[in-house]
């Protein structure tokens, strides 16, 4: 799987891109045909403390998944949308069983 990570507004650390990458990859378990994932982490600059927001974009043959959220941490923004495409795969994988 071809996993792009773009970090906007800062410098993401070896740590943090290997952490979205480990949880990405954990993602094959519920579908194998995914070919890719972009990954957006942006730093929003304002005095809100929610200001951390993964974006990830899943390549799939036939349609593109798409979440994003916003918490005070990349790692729980990155959980957070982890498990939003968790819930996109398996209503994906059941339109496809029907």
């Amino acid at each position: 799987m071809n996993i792009t990570i773009k970090a906007i507004h800062f410098t993401a650390d070896k740590k943090l891109e290997d952490f979205v990458e480990t949880k990405i990859n954990k993602l094959k378990k519920y579908d194998d045909r995914i070919l890719g994932a972009n990954v957006f982490l942006k730093l929003v600059k304002n005095q809100d403390s929610e200001n951390k927001i993964t974006e990830i974009k899943l390549d799939i043959p036939g349609t593109d998944l798409f979440a994003k959220k916003q918490t005070d941490s990349f790692e729980k923004s990155t959980d957070s949308v982890i498990e939003a495409l968790k819930k996109q795969l398996q209503k994906f994988k059941e339109k496809q069983k029907q």
